[in-house]
């Protein structure tokens, strides 16, 4: 979707391939996996790490935002639930975007925000994980009440792509 404009071939994960995410960052959590993969393939590979940060939780979830809960249900309801006592509700999701060469190692590496705060309640039908509680600054719609076109305008992993497509462009002369 992100990537459509460029001359290349997209290849999802490789079976059998695992990463152990053991990065204290978004953006070093997406290196490992990048690097691990372009070393994996022997070829050229782009990675992602995302989530959700919260001001009042010290910037929890984080890096752990898929594993805070089982289930994308549980995990709202953890955080809504940990986040009462608190009036601060700002929140931001977070992208970065690695791409490598197995010779090379790193080529690029950007990172998308997207700024907001988290409702009270759910709100919306679409999406998934956080994406019904996130409410968009600029907006007073939840990631879950927005159409697919609009989350990927204002979305974190859009702004990240947004980043990184100008240096991909670049590096295949295109």
């Amino acid at each position: 979707m992100f990537l459509s404009s460029l001359p290349v071939k997209i290849i999802s994960q490789p079976n059998g391939f695992k990463v152990e995410e053991t990065g204290a960052s978004f953006v070093e959590n997406a290196r490992i996996k990048a690097l691990s993969a372009a070393d994996f393939t022997g070829d050229l590979a782009l990675a992602d790490d995302s989530g959700l940060t919260v001001e009042a939780l010290n910037g929890a979830p984080g890096i752990h935002s898929a594993r805070y809960a089982k289930t994308d249900l549980e995990r709202v309801k953890r955080l809504l639930r940990e986040l009462a006592p608190f009036k601060n509700r700002n929140a931001s999701f977070h992208a970065a975007l690695c791409f490598a060469s197995s010779d090379d190692g790193v080529l690029i590496e950007v990172e998308g925000v997207c700024k907001g705060s988290i409702s009270k309640i759910p709100r919306g039908d679409g999406g998934f994980g956080y994406d019904p509680i996130f409410q968009v600054q600029e907006t007073e719609l939840t990631f879950a009440e927005m159409g697919v076109d609009r989350k990927k305008e204002l979305s974190h992993r859009g702004a990240a792509f947004k980043l990184l497509m100008p240096q991909l462009k670049r590096f295949f002369d295109y």
